[in-house]
Formats: structure tokens, C-alpha cells, sequence
């Protein structure tokens, strides 16, 4: 069911990216396309945590059907929230290329570098007007308030990660703020979404943001992990591109806990390939990647907990999604790519 529903994501997906200006629109379609899609890993959580909170379908009132501009079906608005969610995903991942100024994305050239700057910008304000349009169908003003929140909490962890004091680039409370911004906050928004559309109760509702609040933080831990451990191949892009960037994550953070010496390191940058070198050698030493996991796991946990807390049902295609969720959470902390 839930193969099918992502085929249909990503069909509508490619029929909502449309322009006035073929160029933008193809721009906008880059990442939409078969074969550079990416995992769906976004709308994958939320098509299954949808069918995981065991509710019934209600309708929307006839009032608010308007020539069939709202989707009247809570599944088919669940799935809104799926490409909704993937459109500001992908969004943010065009102006994040264009801030980075990289050159590859899902092992392919990102678009910046195909199209510059200025069209990658565009294409990425396009994706986020056609999510805002998609949202407004929905007529739910909380739902609306969670994804402003999301969106606000993009841009801030982007800044947080552009603009660090010395003491906040040693920090690993700082570090997990950003973290949750970043990757954590549209996520776990998402989800919450899911069952604030099917009218759940705010505790089922806060255990769904506490499931995509914990995945979230779980899988950037990794990706981290990934950035020191992972090849170019598997990660679609250069290895160490944080660290050459300048980007303190917690490997890092952990190895200066053990030997603070590596601090002055991280004070001086990492423009000089010495001091990233220098870095790397502390890193070896220290049980940086190690903790890191652990830290992954301990929220991977937490994010199964969130689901094995949901009420009971008898309905086997509940347990199987809520089975699944929870696989998801053990995927997420074993994966290599």
C-alpha cells in the first residue's frame, strides 16, 4: 500500500511543480525525476504513521469542498502532507547547495552548478510557493502554523550553522539545536500534522512529533558519522564536505571533550588542510564516532518508544505500519548511505 501511495507522491509531485517559464519549471523538477528522487525517506514516515494512528476516515464538510480544490478524503490529505513536506525538503536542499556553493547532490551535479545560483534560488522559492499553495487546500490553520514553524526552523538552524561564536561551535547543546532545526523540526512538524488532521487527541499527536523529532536527530547523527566514515560513491557527495566547510558536528565535538587541546584546532577553522588533518588525527584517537552512535541509538530508542506508547489497536494493518515505524528507527542508525 504504502509503495503505492509513494508512487502516487511522486507523480503528483512532479504535476505540482508547474511554471509559467519552462526553465524554472524544469528547475524546479530537478530532484523529482526518476532515478535522483532520493529514498523518500519523508514520505515514507508519514504515510506510515498515518495508517500507524488507527483512525477513521472522516470527511471534510461539503462547505469546504470547493469544486474539488480540497481533497475531501483524510487519507488523500494525509498524502498532502507527504508532498508537502518533501516539496520544502527538496526546497531546502536548493538553497542550502547554493549556501554551500557544492557541486554535487544525490551523486549527481547539483543544480547550482548546472543552472547557477540565481535559477537554483528560484526553483527552490517555486517549490516552497507551490507547498504553501498545497497547504492552504488543506484549511487546517494549526497544520499551517506547524510547517510555518518548520520553515522558520530551516532558516534559523541554516544561520545557526553559518554564523558560530567560538563557544558555540564547542558546543554540543548548540550543536543539537541546530540539528533539530535543521533536520529534525519538519519532520517531527510533519508528523504532528498527520494526526492534527485526523482530529487525535494532543497526546497521540505530541507522541507522532516525538517520533519524527527523535528519527530526525537520529539520522543527522549518522549522516554525520557518515561525513568521517562514509566514500564519495555512497554519499552522492565529497567525504568530509562538513568538516571542510568549517562545520563542527559531533564527532568532533565528543573527540575536544576527551583531548581539549583539539579546541584550538577547531578556533583556528579549517581553511588550512593542516588543521583538518590535525582534526582527523584527534578524531582516530578519541571515541568521537563511537558516542556519536550511541547518541543516534538513544534517540533511534526514543523514537521507537514514541510508537510503542500509542494506543492499542486489534487492526493488523496498524501493527504492521507501527511494526514497520519502528523498523525504520533500526534503519536509520545501521545505514551506510
Amino acid at each position: 500500500m504504502v509503495a503505492d501511495e509513494l508512487s502516487l507522491v511522486s507523480n503528483n509531485l512532479r504535476a505540482m511543480v508547474v511554471a509559467e517559464v519552462p526553465k524554472l519549471a524544469s528547475s524546479a523538477e530537478y530532484f523529482f525525476k526518476m532515478g535522483v528522487e532520493g529514498k523518500r525517506f519523508r514520505p515514507t514516515v508519514l504515510l506510515l504513521m498515518s495508517t500507524a494512528l488507527d483512525l477513521s476516515t472522516p470527511k471534510v464538510p461539503h462547505h469546504l469542498d470547493q469544486g474539488g480544490s480540497v481533497a475531501t478524503d483524510l487519507r488523500t490529505r494525509q498524502q498532502r502532507i507527504a508532498e508537502i513536506t518533501e516539496m520544502i525538503h527538496v526546497a531546502s536542499l536548493l538553497h542550502d547547495d547554493v549556501l554551500d556553493d557544492a557541486d554535487t547532490r544525490r551523486g549527481i551535479a547539483s543544480l547550482n552548478f548546472v543552472m547557477g545560483d540565481k535559477l537554483a534560488v528560484l526553483a527552490g522559492d517555486l517549490l516552497l510557493s507551490r507547498a504553501i499553495f498545497a497547504l492552504a487546500s488543506l484549511q487546517n490553520t494549526e497544520v499551517v502554523s506547524l510547517f510555518a514553524k518548520a520553515i522558520k526552523h530551516l532558516i534559523t538552524g541554516e544561520t545557526m550553522q553559518m554564523s558560530t561564536a567560538a563557544d558555540q561551535r564547542r558546543s554540543m547543546e548548540y550543536y543539537m539545536q541546530k540539528t533539530y532545526c535543521k533536520t529534525a523540526s519538519l519532520i517531527s512538524n510533519s508528523c504532528k500534522a498527520v494526526a492534527i488532521l485526523a482530529g487525535q487527541t494532543t497526546e497521540v499527536a505530541m507522541l507522532a512529533f516525538d517520533y519524527g523529532k527523535n528519527l530526525g536527530l537520529a539520522f543527522q547523527l549518522i549522516d554525520d558519522v557518515l561525513d568521517f566514515t562514509g566514500t564519495s560513491a555512497s554519499l552522492g557527495k565529497g567525504s568530509l564536505s562538513d568538516i571542510r566547510h568549517g562545520i563542527v558536528t559531533a564527532p568532533i565535538l565528543f573527540a575536544m571533550e576527551e583531548f581539549p587541546q583539539l579546541c584550538a584546532v577547531v578556533d583556528k577553522g579549517f581553511d588550512n588542510p593542516d588543521n583538518v588533518d590535525i582534526a582527523l588525527e584527534y578524531l582516530e584517537k578519541s571515541k568521537g564516532i563511537q558516542r556519536t552512535k550511541e547518541l543516534a541509538i538513544m534517540h533511534a530508542n526514543l523514537a521507537a518508544i514514541a510508537i510503542y506508547s500509542l494506543p492499542e489497536s486489534d487492526d493488523e494493518e496498524v501493527k504492521k505500519s507501527r511494526r514497520a515505524l519502528v523498523h525504520l528507527t533500526q534503519r536509520v542508525i545501521t545505514r551506510t548511505l
